[in-house]
């Protein structure tokens, strides 16, 4: 048995995420190495995911991985994360981790990861995915936005994004989301007399504009770009419908555009958009629960990915009720929707055998740790949604420009096929 990975020691922390708010950062120390994770929260999150927090908060997470986790994991070798994940699964005795809390099972399963990594003195990447793991993702970055991640009359869909899929490889790629990035600010300058520069919680600028003047700002942007970088930068939308949803009156409502929409209006609503604006990504179009609807877009449109997540929360039993319905076509992967890197890994496993396009993300309330930038290329997902600007997502941006130099030759960007 190696000993290098044998954990010796555990540690809990209160840190803070870019909003400001507590949460949980675990170290897990091995005879030969050190690893450490943290984790995000959510603004907008799904009602199947795994709960935060047990009741007490991240005092109370605190305190169960020094009372009841950190005496069982002390002695296991850190590489046995299948393992460890189930350990915390046992720990926990629930289905969403209500009695430790998602983010704690996710800081731990991570740190663990981390922790081996390091004491096979090899990077993250590679030790999740070994020596083949050379592929780069597409960095969708978030531009614009309104819905729960700004205040005031900013647009009433949360995300405008963009994707940059004809990038030869990721440092010319997160360029070309930054001029994007910049450009949208001279071009809202212009169209919007009350901009002052304001920016919504991942960094993206919060105009107080109706959605069809954003995705024209936006479009317009992407035009001027891919002229100037000489590939195609394509917009996408994160509609985060179940915060537009009033289940009582089943409708989706648009408050600062004074719309409502029933579910076959936001279907065509939708479709048009997608039309219009050469749409190459949409995720959440419809509610958590309305798998139905998904399948129904996805059946109508080609070349645009319709991505689920609240609707599939990185779940692998939800996943295989959209697989069975032909419910969209993409997955977003946020391993503390679901607790453990083991989990998380399902569902990317079943995402990828069945079609469907895994994309790791962020959240709206992150930290400056860097991990999901190595889960992306060590899982091997084309895209890596993380924003454009800002400490916390930057710190993401960076860590993938310094994994294409380590693998210098090898490096390619992954193939998308939409």
């Amino acid at each position: 048995m190696d000993m290098s990975t044998v954990i010796e020691d555990i540690k809990a922390r209160k840190v803070f995420n870019s909003r400001g708010e507590v949460t949980i950062e675990v170290e897990i120390t091995t005879v030969d190495g050190f690893g450490v994770a943290s984790a995000p929260s959510g603004a907008s999150k799904g009602k199947a995911e795994a709960v935060a927090y047990p009741q007490g908060g991240v005092d109370e997470a605190i305190r169960k991985v020094e009372e009841l986790i950190a005496p069982e994991l002390i002695g296991m070798n850190a590489d046995e994360q299948e393992e460890i994940d189930a350990l915390l699964h046992e720990v926990d005795g629930t289905r969403n981790f209500m009695n430790i809390g998602g983010n704690t099972a996710y800081a731990v399963s991570l740190a663990a990861a981390d922790a081996a990594a390091n004491s096979y003195n090899m990077p993250l990447f590679q030790y999740l995915g070994g020596y083949l793991a050379c592929q780069l993702p597409y960095p969708l970055g978030n531009v614009l936005g309104g819905g729960r991640h700004a205040l005031g009359k900013a647009p009433d869909i949360q995300e405008f994004l963009v994707l940059p899929i004809g990038a030869p490889n990721f440092m010319a790629a997160a360029d070309a989301n930054v001029r994007v990035h910049r450009r949208v600010r001279d071009l809202l300058v212009k169209v919007d007399p009350y901009f002052t520069g304001g920016k919504g919680d991942e960094g993206a600028w919060a105009p107080t504009i109706p959605n069809e003047k954003a995705l024209e700002v936006v479009s317009k942007a992407c035009e001027e770009v891919s002229s100037e970088v000489g590939f195609e930068c394509r917009i996408g939308l994160d509609v985060a419908s179940s915060s537009l949803w009033d289940p009582e009156r089943k409708r989706y409502i648009y408050v600062n555009e004074g719309v409502e929409r029933d579910s076959g209006e936001q279907l065509e609503y939708i479709l048009d958009l997608i039309r219009r604006y050469n749409l190459i990504y949409v995720e959440d179009p419809f509610h958590e629960e309305d798998f139905e609807s998904f399948s129904e877009l996805t059946s109508k449109v080609k070349g645009c990915l319709i991505c689920g997540d609240d609707l599939f929360v990185t779940n692998e039993e939800r996943l295989k009720i959209g697989i069975e319905k032909g419910s969209g076509n993409a997955i977003i992967i946020k391993v503390n929707q679901v607790g453990t890197l083991t989990d998380a890994w399902k569902a990317v496993r079943l995402a990828k055998e069945s079609g469907y396009v895994p994309v790791v993300s962020h959240r709206s309330g992150e930290t400056t740790a860097f991990h999901i930038a190595h889960l992306a290329v060590g899982f091997g997902c084309p895209i890596i949604k993380t924003g454009v600007v800002g400490g916390e997502r930057i710190a993401k941006i960076n860590e993938l420009i310094y994994i294409e130099e380590l693998l210098g030759g090898k490096a390619r960007m992954a193939k998308l096929r939409i």
